[in-house]
């Protein structure tokens, strides 16, 4: 699935910015995309200015503000570990590293490949180098990855906080600080915008390959279940590399506008902002119109509003994951009273766009 251009530019920009300056082949290859490519893209990006190219490095216009020597010792770092090519993640990456940097400490930055297991090495690295704290969004794309990762981070000896992720109750990370969006209530405010444009049917396309994924399949499977006014649902892959749970059934995998006609669907709310992108597509090409003849919630909001039309989104509050995570890393470092673990959760909300409207009932 190729990624669309305004997404690519956002992710190479967000990356300089976080970095202050990137080598444009080091780019290409986070990005997995040709150099040809990432320089066409840092040519646009500099004539809007809002980047600055130099000899095979780009430069952020955004200036990264100064430790001033001697203020923070050499150890004052705190690392920060985000899945590779993880969009969603990029305004929490920002969030935090306004709350670190004004605070004073150093921010490192680490980047795990799309393999199992990819942290551990870079956490043992972080801490190698002096790191005293640690945030981080484990990829965890099924149960057995999240599972096998509790032992080795339960036994972290640096306040350690989660963003995103929220560890199974009662298991070893239960206990740990995490904040997270409360993905149920933006499962809540998909389902009640369309109910209330008087959407009975319901199809619901989400990834299967996170813990934001799974909560979202099953908070969906809950709600649409018990509201009084869903007449009837159905769950597929947002993608067909979506998903690491399988198997699954074949309404499942099938073609959304198949599955639209089977549940006799007016209405789709799609996990993520590219998937529902290319779904959006897809039903234009069997003649499916949005918001004509379905309506489509998006859910990320990263760029949900850059689609034809702009699809209408549920925005988890990424940005404030970041700066909450931070505050209670920093309140972790300077605290030595051993105040009590906090799970914070965030509310996400909805922007209604053109790719949503209300039912047309038959008159007379």
């Amino acid at each position: 699935m190729r990624e669309p251009v305004d997404l690519r530019r956002q992710r190479i920009l967000a990356a300089v910015r976080a970095r202050g300056t990137a080598r444009v082949r080091d780019l290409a290859d986070e990005l997995q995309v040709s150099v040809v490519t990432v320089r066409r893209d840092v040519e646009e990006l500099t004539r809007e200015g809002k980047l600055r190219r130099g000899h095979g490095i780009v430069r952020s216009t955004v200036p990264v503000p100064e430790v001033p020597a001697g203020d923070v010792a050499d150890g004052d770092r705190v690392a920060v570990v985000v899945p590779e090519r993880h969009t969603y993640l990029t305004e929490t990456l920002h969030g935090a590293r306004t709350v670190l940097e004004e605070a004073g400490l150093r921010f490192a930055l680490h980047i795990a490949p799309q393999v199992a297991g990819a942290e551990r090495p870079l956490v043992e690295r972080a801490l190698a180098d002096g790191a005293r704290g640690l945030l981080l969004a484990p990829r965890w794309r099924g149960r057995a990855d999240e599972e096998g990762d509790y032992g080795w981070l339960a036994g972290l000896d640096v306040p350690t906080v989660l963003m995103e992720r929220r560890p199974r109750p009662g298991s070893a990370l239960h206990a740990l600080d995490s904040v997270c969006s409360d993905h149920w209530y933006g499962a809540h405010l998909a389902v009640e915008h369309l109910v209330g444009l008087g959407h009975r049917r319901i199809v619901f396309a989400t990834r299967d390959d996170s813990p934001t994924a799974r909560t979202l399949r099953a908070a969906f499977a809950q709600i649409a279940a018990a509201h009084p006014l869903v007449e009837e649902w159905a769950w597929m892959l947002s993608s067909p590399e979506a998903g690491d749970e399988g198997p699954y059934a074949a309404d499942e995998t099938a073609e959304p506008s198949a599955l639209l006609r089977k549940v006799g669907a007016t209405a789709m709310v799609l996990h993520g902002d590219v998937d529902a992108l290319m779904i959006v597509q897809r039903l234009a090409e069997e003649a499916v119109g949005v918001p004509q003849d379905c309506s489509v919630v998006a859910y990320d909001d990263v760029v949900a509003g850059l689609g034809t039309p702009p699809l209408t989104a549920v925005s988890p509050p990424k940005g404030e994951v970041g700066r909450v995570a931070a505050d209670l890393l920093l309140r972790r470092l300077t605290d030595s009273r051993g105040t009590a673990v906090r799970r914070v959760e965030l509310l996400p909300r909805l922007s209604v766009r053109g790719s949503t409207r209300a039912v047309d009932r038959p008159t007379g």
